[in-house]
């Protein structure tokens, strides 16, 4: 608890210790504080408009953060999830139960623990990472997804499935986000192109699997008897972090 705010809080670390920030950034310290969720957060989990719109989950924790400088958008989506684990565990303790098919599991939130990540890859701060793709050859410099892209991505499948409704443009979309440089050629529509004509799915599916292993994020997996051997994602809604949702 941080005895110098008027909120009672505790301090959560970030999955990718801050080294993907600028130094300018608060963020770049690898720490957030978060306060203790009271009546008020409560009543951000019922707001129909926030539920509506899809970002109940985000304005609760805004709210939950206490310094004001850092821009919510920057963060990557791993350290987001950390947020969302320690929003919950601050909240309503670290006993999470829900059902898993039709079998009740109980997971203990603060034995979560961080992937395994490569921290050597991250130099000077920068969000910007190399791949030589294995079968075509083709060099690609990427990024790690922060909020702002996310929210972008969103908005464009939304478009895109009004103009056809039967599209499912979500894996194409995300890496056209990702990918900064296709051979050195950083223009928007050389990117996009290569990923809609040219990205080969045996490509795309190594590619999916490098980011997988160096982006920081907290490791949601479960084990439940009789589940998969690769292990099942906890399921996270707006009941993870409020229990008597009815909603």
């Amino acid at each position: 608890m941080n005895k110098e705010s008027k909120f009672p809080s505790e301090i959560v670390e970030l999955p990718s210790k801050g080294l993907l920030y600028s130094e300018e950034s608060p963020l770049s310290s690898g720490k957030i504080e978060m306060k203790y969720m009271t009546a008020k957060e409560e009543d951000i989990l019922t707001n129909q408009n926030y539920i509506e719109r899809g970002v109940v989950i985000d304005k609760l924790l805004q709210a939950l953060i206490i310094d004001k400088d850092i821009k919510y958008s920057d963060l990557l989506i791993g350290d987001k999830n950390a947020l969302l684990v320690a929003a919950r565990v601050l909240g309503y303790g670290k006993d999470y139960e829900f059902n898993w098919a039709g079998t009740k599991e109980i997971i203990d939130l603060t034995g979560l623990k961080e992937k395994e990540v490569d921290y050597s890859l991250f130099k000077d701060r920068k969000n910007e990472f190399e791949y030589t793709l294995p079968t075509s050859g083709d060099k690609i410099t990427y990024k790690l997804l922060t909020h702002a892209d996310e929210s972008n991505i969103a908005r464009e499948i939304t478009g895109l499935k009004k103009v056809n409704k039967e599209a499912s443009p979500e894996l194409s979309t995300r890496l056209k986000y990702m990918i900064i440089t296709v051979n050195d050629n950083g223009d928007t529509k050389t990117v996009r192109e290569f990923v809609d004509n040219q990205f080969l799915a045996r490509d795309s599916r190594e590619f999916r699997k490098h980011v997988e292993k160096i982006n920081p994020d907290v490791d949601l997996t479960f084990y439940p008897d009789g589940g998969p051997e690769e292990g099942v994602s906890i399921p996270i809604g707006v009941t993870f972090l409020w229990p008597d949702a009815t909603i």
